[in-house]
């Protein structure tokens, strides 16, 4: 009698369903360490504006500007002032925003710089010299 060689149906099928489980795990990984990338990226821009206005704008001005962008701060990258997503920070819709208080003909004694995660609750700076 002879034995045929090969796979059967239902060892196939076993090897298909264990695939598509490490295939359906390999892309929720991906899925979360891309959005751990991102809110990095978020928290670093988030840094970079924080200094910037600390160590730039309020020790040449004694106070806090009423808005933040490129022209008010040039000292960042100018990549940074748009989220993972393109948002500028000046759109409502951007992760990023910026909230002056206390302020008085445009000069401002505080603020909050803030970014919201995918991962991790808010990442927020607020201002050094209240």
């Amino acid at each position: 009698m002879k034995t045929k060689k090969g796979f059967t149906v239902l060892e196939i099928i076993i090897v298909a369903v264990f695939a598509s489980l490490l295939l359906i795990l390999f892309f929720i990984q991906k899925s979360n360490l891309d959005a751990m990338e991102r809110d990095e990226d978020r928290k670093t821009a988030i840094n970079a504006m924080y200094f910037a206005l600390e160590e730039g704008y309020y020790a040449k001005h004694k106070y806090y500007p009423e808005e933040i962008n490129e022209e008010v701060i040039p000292y960042i990258d100018p990549a940074l002032w748009s989220d993972p997503n393109g948002i500028h920070i000046s759109d409502g819709a951007s992760s990023y925003s910026y909230t002056p208080a206390n302020c008085e003909k445009g000069h401002c004694k505080e603020y909050v710089l803030k970014a919201e995660l995918e991962k991790e609750d808010a990442y927020i700076k607020n201002s050094r010299n209240n």
